[in-house]
């Protein structure tokens, strides 16, 4: 079922409100086996799954049965050149080529609510592709996270013109995954979602993320922070600006 803004959402968005609210995504499921250990981590825990990839469809629907909420991460071009895999959108597409392919990915993931950008630091910076991306997206009454790999990102300013709830990506956790460098960035989203109220953290499948996650999320509870789904984030009140928090170039 497609993400609607429902009264239902708006009431457990409410009921929790009062406490500090963090939505953890683990995005770039798909491709390896090891990706199945991401089924270990509680419910509330958002899965992001790439397209057309070997285990995607297969992951999707066990983490959904088991009650994750599931997004689907759309490879965008990065100004890096990586290569992109299937599915990947690409500043020299057409508009039909560009929904064509979010349409595919959508048939291809099932249940995704919703979707962020994997890499994407040149096409996001693109008004014309990522108003069509979000013009997409809503036809699929889908919400929008821009994990935020540039600066200069033009999603939020195409989401809020066209009309698809987003949010952004305010810490990755992972980037260097030694024991002591998870640690400090996980002591960074406690206190950074104590401090603002409610936090996007993205995360990746890789072993050490998985190990740590499982040791430590218990501490959330602790600290005041209850984990939620990352829908129950889009409220009424959309976030208007982005992030202070430092872009990762080149993703």
């Amino acid at each position: 079922m497609r993400f609607i803004f429902s009264l239902l959402l708006l009431l457990t968005f409410c009921s929790t409100s009062f406490a500090a609210n963090l939505a953890i995504i683990i995005d770039d499921i798909g491709y390896r086996q090891t990706d199945e250990a991401v089924l270990q981590l509680p419910k509330d825990i958002t899965l992001s799954v790439l397209p057309h990839t070997p285990l995607g469809k297969k992951l999707a629907f066990e983490a959904y049965n088991k009650g994750h909420e599931i997004m689907l991460h759309l490879p965008m071009q990065a100004l890096s050149g990586n290569t992109l895999g299937p599915g990947g959108l690409t500043n020299d597409m057409s508009e039909q080529q560009i929904k064509n392919e979010i349409e595919s990915a959508f048939n291809n993931i099932p249940f995704a609510q919703g979707a962020n950008n994997h890499m994407g630091s040149l096409l996001t910076q693109l008004d014309v592709p990522m108003k069509w991306v979000m013009e997409e997206l809503k036809n699929k009454q889908a919400y929008f996270v821009d994990s935020y790999t540039t600066k200069y990102s033009k999603a939020g300013k195409q989401a809020k013109f066209v009309g698809v709830p987003i949010l952004y990506r305010q810490v990755f956790l992972d980037n260097d995954v030694e024991y002591d460098a998870l640690e400090k960035q996980f002591k960074q989203i406690i206190d950074q979602t104590k401090r603002k109220g409610t936090l996007v953290a993205i995360a990746h499948p890789y072993p050490e993320t998985i190990s740590f996650l499982r040791k430590n999320l218990a501490r959330l509870k602790q600290n005041g922070i209850n984990l939620v789904h990352t829908s129950a984030l889009i409220s009424v009140e959309i976030a208007k600006t982005y992030p202070t928090s430092p872009h990762q170039t080149l993703r």
